[in-house]
């Protein structure tokens, strides 16, 4: 055993002021700091991480026992580390000196020939030596030196396949004070350029949280003492989970555990309704109900008794969909009580004598006047004021739209839904606004939901008709894009920018939901943001459409033709000119 030597400091002040007058009061003050620092708690913490004898795990992983500091990472999260190759991992820097600890824990378990580009104060720690290489913020000409040694082993150990760890910011976060706001410095071009030199892939990682006052206040007397305040900085964080324990433990039980019972308990799924009565709930269609055809495809919709046989098919389709996307109800099928006073649009494919995909719509004049506003499925998720119902009324409020999974890889069922929503709306022109809850699946990762919320909530959001509307679980958003209204004015971000970015998240590769990418391409807009714990913790955008309002070349692509302008002339009792179909 290495012998305990709690009296040989690896963790001291070591600040060298330019007056000699100022290093000889820093001497003063120097040991009073170091104990509100807790300098001696964090000697002690090494030499019992240094005690223990096990020689078969990285000593980053002893020392972050030795700290308590928990952290948490999925088995799905484990896995995009690749576990041979030149791969670049950039993360924030919020608290200093933890996170890169952390960080090579993570990476060594994975990736033994992990290295990670570190402050060199961590240097104090010889068992570290192994896993970082070190950078020198202060600038100084022995600090150069070393630096451009550093530059060369790094990209040397990318150019021979090895993984390396990061954080561009070159310093640990701090208070910008003319805004009050704690975030990452600027962005070192530096690990671009060697990112692009190496031809690396990167790999982002997040740590969530910020170190406290004590620090920020430390940079303002003395930029080594914002450094050295990384010590109770880490104090502070080893009662956390990378944010606060108590309140991660309870966010824990409610999504990951919740979603966890769900599956475990989920439902059998009925077996599919036969094909010859499901035939005869189309062949006792009226025709006029038949909405347009399109090759094998036709397009209906109908009321719930019409249909009893293809309504518990459409509940067993929407179960199997919604569960492909890590939702569904867990049961059996997917049909409520709603289902009986709304509407069901529906394409029947006639050659193979089986439903494709529905959307329902529930209308609001018939629905309010019959049952009340309770009647309407939003209000489960969000509270609306009657000013708000009696503003957009008659309405159509859609949801609980799905396409059979064998026939998702191509567009063209979507398209067709929509043609037959078009068709719907030119005859029964009254109802020019379209709203309901649109879906962000939990499948998602967190910072992608974040991003698209964020993005919305300042391009695509109606703040007047907003205060109207209260979700019933607020989605709680700590996302920001400050650029994104510099990056507008330039042309440079657009939905299909920001679906771009989310593709670059995603394991999988997609974007933005399809769905509500065509709202927003409609000229949708957003009026809340809710998290639905009864469907997998589905994250629902409150969206509302006026079809008056979207491009009537848009529009005329689900309109039958000459079908725009009769709708608008309905609407502005005068005559329209001509639309020009894309």
């Amino acid at each position: 055993m290495v012998p305990n030597r709690p009296d040989k400091k690896i963790f001291k002040l070591d600040v060298d002021f330019d007056s000699r007058y100022a290093n000889t009061l820093f001497g003063m003050v120097k040991r009073p700091l170091e104990k509100i620092l807790s300098m001696d708690e964090l000697n002690q913490t090494y030499w019992k991480a240094r005690d223990v004898e096990e020689n078969d795990r990285h000593f980053s992983v002893k020392l972050l026992e030795s700290m308590k500091v928990r952290y948490e990472i999925t088995d799905k999260d484990l896995l995009k580390i690749p576990k041979n190759g030149k791969i670049v991992v950039v993360s924030n820097h919020p608290f200093g000196g933890i996170e890169g600890v952390i960080m090579g824990a993570i990476l060594k378990s994975v990736r033994p020939d992990s290295r990670i580009m570190a402050n060199f104060l961590l240097e104090r720690i010889p068992e570290l030596r192994d896993l970082f290489i070190f950078v020198n913020p202060f600038g100084s000409k022995s600090a150069v030196r070393a630096n451009i040694n550093s530059l060369k082993f790094t990209i040397e150990h990318l150019n021979n396949g090895g993984a390396l760890g990061v954080f561009p910011a070159g310093e640990v976060a701090h208070m910008k004070w003319n805004n009050r706001e704690i975030s990452d410095s600027a962005w070192s071009d530096t690990i671009a350029r060697i990112i692009r030199k190496t031809e690396c892939p990167v790999l982002p990682m997040y740590f969530n949280g910020f170190n406290g006052m004590i620090f920020q206040l430390a940079g303002l007397i003395h930029p080594r003492f914002e450094t050295d305040a990384e010590a109770i900085s880490y104090l502070r964080q080893r009662t956390m989970l990378l944010k606060n324990r108590e309140d991660a433990e309870k966010d824990e039980s409610r999504s990951t555990m919740a979603i966890t019972l769900k599956k475990e308990g989920y439902a059998p799924i009925i077996d599919p309704v036969d094909r010859e009565l499901l035939e005869d709930d189309i062949v006792n269609l009226p025709a006029r109900q038949k909405l347009l055809e399109s090759g094998e495809f036709d397009v209906y919709y109908s009321n719930f008794r019409q249909i009893p046989n293809i309504i518990r098919e459409i509940g067993r389709l929407r179960e199997i969909s919604f569960r492909d996307t890590d939702e569904g109800t867990g049961k059996e099928f997917d049909l409520d009580w709603y289902d009986e006073h709304y509407m069901h649009l529906f394409i029947w494919n006639r050659e193979k004598r089986e439903l494709v995909g529905a959307y329902r719509l529930g209308r609001t004049d018939n629905i309010c006047k019959k049952i009340g506003s309770e009647g309407l499925y939003t209000t489960t998720l969000f509270k609306m004021k009657k000013s708000l119902l009696e503003d957009i009324n008659p309405a159509l409020e859609m949801g609980r739209s799905f396409i059979r999974p064998e026939y998702q890889r191509s567009f063209a069922p979507l398209l067709l839904l929509w043609k037959g929503i078009g068709h719907y709306v030119h005859r029964y022109p009254k109802y020019k606004i379209l709203f309901g809850p649109v879906s962000i699946s939990n499948d998602y990762e967190t910072s992608s939901r974040q991003l698209m919320v964020a993005f919305l909530r300042v391009h695509n959001f109606m703040p007047e008709l907003a205060k109207k509307v209260k979700p019933v679980t607020p989605f709680k958003s700590t996302a920001k894009i400050s650029m994104a209204h510099s990056k507008r004015e330039k042309g440079l971000i657009d939905i299909d920018d920001v679906s771009d970015m989310i593709s670059d998240i995603e394991e999988d590769k997609k974007g933005i939901p399809i769905l509500l990418k065509q709202y927003l391409k409609l000229g949708g807009k957003l009026l809340g943001f809710n998290v639905d714990p009864s469907f997998a913790d589905a994250l629902d955008g409150l969206i509302l459409v006026d079809l008056t309002k979207t491009d009537p070349r848009i529009l005329s692509r689900y309109m039958p033709k000459g079908g725009v302008e009769e709708f608008l002339e309905y609407h502005t009792g005068k005559a329209v000119e001509s639309v020009k179909t894309e």
